[in-house]
């Protein structure tokens, strides 16, 4: 089948390009309407070239050399790519531009398996689901691996696949869930800045930083997170096909990728090339990977790259000036 494609692609390429050099000598060689035979033969290469492109680019479409799909989630999940630090958009992964790749891999009748590649340390809850239910209903095999990190939001994804991997090193779980709250109040105090609420429900300002949580305020708030909890543990139970005692067992731990495999975590321990193996048992193909990447226009990837130079500048200069050598989840 792949042969067939090949030589269908050499084949409908030649035949374009002999079309396009065809009509490009009819209208401006064989007729030249006040033209110089010199600017005849510039335009008859010009649209020769301009038909072996768009005959590669038909080619391409009709006689892909790609049957799986490659999608990365890297970086905090937000919903937009972007956070709450300057430059808004740092390298994070934005959640509608990933669930459209997955789409867009699910409606290409040549994709038959999906990858699914995650260095991340989570990030919004919504986002991640979002992602988790695109993978889950992409129609045919899924396959997460792990390179680095695949904690909190990432693993929530990788719940949504058939099988995940990981390397020994990778650092892999976090089934947990973070609300936090900045007071404030004693600085404003000794600022002499007072906070008046105008609010219509008792909860409306419940978090306020501005002032001091009050205990039912506390409860209301813990209750949040407590659901968002149960909810990532009902999801990984089901998607990872665990107990739920173990996932509860785990307490938003972190495991490396060895331990992890030990505790049912991940399905599979190896390299990138040991994943292509078990993907080409899954199609009964040679894989071959094409990576689905965002729909951006010119100027937009032009934003987005002017911003991470900066951010790369900033982090690399902050890097110098604390150099403090910790290790960070974020």
């Amino acid at each position: 089948m792949g042969a067939i494609k090949a030589v269908g692609r050499v084949v409908l390429v030649l035949v374009v390009a002999a079309v396009a050099a065809a009509a490009g000598w009819f209208l401006f060689l064989e007729y030249p309407v006040n033209l110089t035979d010199l600017l005849g033969v510039v335009f008859a290469l010009g649209v020769a070239a301009a038909g072996l492109r768009v005959g590669a680019n038909l080619a391409g479409s009709l006689f892909p050399d790609y049957n799986v799909a490659e999608v990365a989630v890297e970086g905090p999940i937000t919903r937009d790519g972007g956070g709450s630090a300057v430059p808004p958009s740092s390298g994070g992964s934005g959640a509608d531009d990933i669930v459209d790749q997955i789409e867009r891999a699910d409606a290409d009748r040549n994709t038959e398996a999906l990858l699914v590649k995650l260095n991340t340390p989570g990030g919004a809850v919504v986002p991640s689901q979002d992602i988790r239910l695109a993978a889950e209903r992409f129609d045919g095999p899924t396959v997460a691996y792990t390179t680095d990190t695949c904690a909190s939001g990432g693993y929530l994804i990788a719940a949504g696949c058939d099988e995940l991997w990981a390397r020994e090193g990778s650092i892999v779980g976090s089934v947990g869930v973070v609300g936090s709250r900045v007071n404030v109040a004693d600085l404003a105090d000794r600022l002499g800045v007072s906070y008046e609420q105008f609010t219509a429900g008792q909860f409306k300002d419940a978090g306020s930083p501005l002032k001091e949580v009050e205990e039912e305020e506390r409860e209301y708030l813990q209750s949040l997170v407590d659901d968002y909890y149960d909810q990532f543990v009902g999801e990984v139970v089901e998607g990872r096909a665990l107990e739920e005692e173990t996932v509860r067992d785990t307490e938003a731990r972190v495991y490396l990728g060895s331990e992890a495999a030990d505790r049912g975590l991940v399905d599979e321990l190896g390299t990138r090339e040991e994943v292509e193996a078990t993907v080409s048992e899954r199609i009964g193909a040679d894989p071959v990977i094409k990576e689905f990447e965002p729909q951006r226009g010119l100027a937009d990837r032009f934003r987005t790259g002017a911003r991470r130079v900066a951010y790369a500048f900033g982090a690399g200069l902050a890097g110098t000036l604390t150099g403090d050598g910790r290790f960070r989840f974020e």
